[in-house]
């Protein structure tokens, strides 16, 4: 099902409605699955943050600690200086807090920076790159490209299986973001093999 049908809302919807869980989990599923354009090996320097999101942010600032700490310790990033940094942006908008509102401009953060990343990874960034992003946020996919489309369906979805409430919901974010990550992976080893 398409992101703009109007059975799902849309994506700033999604984030403006969604709680501390759901807020947390879809920012933390956009930087997992960009986060090998920062760190190319990237295993589970995450992990920590996921366990915070999976017990309702208990000793959340030690778990975002943790993973900074993880990061920089699992060595450089790649060529690419601009796709690190947003990446990084990413990683460094994480909340001390676990309150709704600091979760909810790091999953807006996230959101933006994911989608930005997927655009560059198919295009070159436009001058109206920020209105591109903006339109696929509130109405629909339409005219972005399958990388941005795809990642524009995956954190719809992060947020509609959380919202859901359910136990399994975690487990599918994290799937979710797994799929995310083998498809940017492939496209990266596609570029460096054209490069």
């Amino acid at each position: 099902m398409s992101p703009s049908t109007s059975t799902t809302p849309p994506l700033v919807e999604l984030i403006a409605r969604a709680g501390e869980r759901g807020l947390a989990a879809a920012a933390l599923a956009c930087l997992d699955r960009c986060l090998p354009l920062l760190v190319p090996e990237a295993t589970d320097q995450l992990r920590p943050l996921w366990l915070g999101v999976a017990r309702q942010g208990a000793d959340w600032p030690d778990r975002v600690a943790e993973a900074r700490a993880a990061v920089e310790a699992a060595g450089a990033a790649p060529a690419d200086a601009e796709e690190a940094a947003l990446v990084r942006r990413m990683l460094d908008a994480a909340p001390g807090a676990w309150a709704r509102e600091p979760l909810r401009e790091w999953a807006d953060t996230c959101s933006l920076a994911a989608l930005e990343l997927h655009h560059r990874l198919c295009a070159a960034p436009s001058p109206g790159l920020a209105e591109v992003l903006d339109r696929c946020r509130t109405g629909g996919p339409e005219g972005v490209g399958p990388l941005v489309e795809g990642e524009l369906r995956r954190q719809v979805r992060v947020l509609e299986v959380l919202g859901d409430g359910g136990a399994g919901g975690l487990r599918r974010a994290l799937d979710l973001s797994a799929e995310g990550r083998r498809v940017l992976g492939a496209v990266l080893s596609r570029r460096a093999r054209t490069a």
